[in-house]
């Protein structure tokens, strides 16, 4: 609050109210709720409060605009009566859509998803390469849709789903932009190649990277193993940066002697993880590609953990890293394990107890179960880790 002649006057910025719009077509198979819960995750670590959704069942987005007539009836009269500030689609529009659907419902920002997760990289971005990257990502995403985004923007005043180029590149033409990327591409490849040497340097030391979803725990178990202090919160993308520590675990076999390695910390991946995104973090994502091993964490309290798993495969076969050695470090287990017979994970139909006995046995790969933040079963993950290092080194 500040004070002015007429009294007090409230400083505290308004949080904006979002509605979430979704389409549910055959190719989701069945799993647009799912994706939608994600996406009011995004608006609310964004900062907005996301207040009522409105879905239809459709063979494909209208091409005109999102919905059929009806429904956009429904969601255009619904928002006029609330002060709704933005409506954030789960897909992608196309420019055209985002003309309709911005005459349809005027004074109201039109987002996608990913606006909302390049809005909160910009805002997660700490160092001078996580800025570049996030800088290049929005500007390869904003140049086909510069000319609506004129006039969007010219009548929206900041804001989420709007910081970074959006905002300062209005009365810029595509040749602008363009030149705009190219500059940008040359910094990133000058600080890529400082840490391409940097990484050069590391050789000859076991290097682990941890992999996974957002917000299932990576930090925290860096944390834990490094007694290092890695930024965590409870939010998608908390961070950005690939943090790297040294740690030293005990040798197995000769208790006089220790095993160093170098653990990096990656950017979490998520599903729809904008192509822009994928391209611009490459770099980042070099410590998982250039790794002895991967420690890829899943958040097994999460019912949906196991398509979480596999966007974070398919991640990293995207960037050539699918087919690196890996142990799968199912953590959170304490949001369970007061009553494991009466807790079925995700959709396997099994109790904790039973998938844990299970897991290892049917893919033949290995497992641990961990709660890094109780702290428990960390020797479990220590050994494992060692062990496998160990294996990997050896060829086996």
């Amino acid at each position: 609050m500040k004070e002015s002649g007429k009294g007090l006057i409230s400083t505290e910025k308004k949080q904006e109210m979002a509605v979430i719009a979704g389409v549910d077509y055959p190719a989701l198979e069945g799993r647009m709720d799912e994706f939608l819960d994600e996406l009011e995750q995004l608006i609310t670590t964004a900062g907005a409060i996301p207040v009522k959704r409105f879905t239809q069942k459709l063979p494909h987005p209208n091409p005109k605009y999102y919905f059929g007539s009806g429904k956009l009836n429904d969601l255009t009269e619904w928002v006029k009566s609330n002060g709704v500030d933005m409506v954030v689609f789960d897909d992608d529009l196309s420019p055209s859509q985002v003309r309709n659907l911005e005459a349809a419902m005027p004074d109201v920002k039109i987002l996608s998803r990913t606006h909302l997760i390049l809005d909160i990289f910009a805002r997660n971005a700490r160092t001078a390469q996580a800025k570049i990257q996030v800088e290049l990502a929005q500007s390869v995403f904003l140049l086909p849709r510069l000319t609506r985004m004129w006039t969007h923007l010219s009548r929206q005043k900041g804001g989420i789903g709007l910081r970074g180029p959006g905002e300062t590149e209005i009365e810029t033409d595509r040749r602008a932009l363009r030149n705009k990327i190219s500059v940008l591409r040359e910094r990133l490849a000058h600080i890529e190649k400082t840490a391409k040497t940097q990484r050069l340097s590391r050789e000859g030391m076991y290097r682990v990277a941890l992999a996974g979803y957002t917000n299932v725990g990576k930090s925290t178990i860096m944390n834990l193993l490094s007694k290092s202090e890695v930024l965590v919160e409870n939010k998608l993308f908390a961070t950005l940066d690939a943090t790297v520590r040294k740690i030293v675990l005990p040798h197995p076999e000769d208790d006089l002697k220790n095993i160093p390695l170098l653990l990096s910390d990656t950017v979490g991946f998520i599903r729809k993880l904008p192509t822009p995104l994928v391209e611009s973090f490459k770099s980042t994502l070099a410590e998982a590609l250039e790794a002895d091993l991967l420690l890829h964490v899943v958040d097994i309290s999460n019912p949906h953990f196991e398509e979480q798993m596999r966007s974070v495969k398919e991640t990293l076969l995207a960037i050539g890293a699918g087919n690196k050695p890996e142990l799968v470090v199912f953590n959170k287990i304490d949001a369970f394990r007061g009553a494991p017979d009466d807790f079925y994970v995700g959709q396997t139909g099994l109790t904790a107890t039973q998938f844990e006995k299970s897991w290892i046995a049917k893919e033949n790969a290995p497992a641990v179960f961990v709660s890094a933040t109780a702290k428990s079963n960390v020797e479990s993950l220590k050994t494992a880790l060692t062990n496998l290092l160990l294996k990997v080194r050896k060829g086996v």
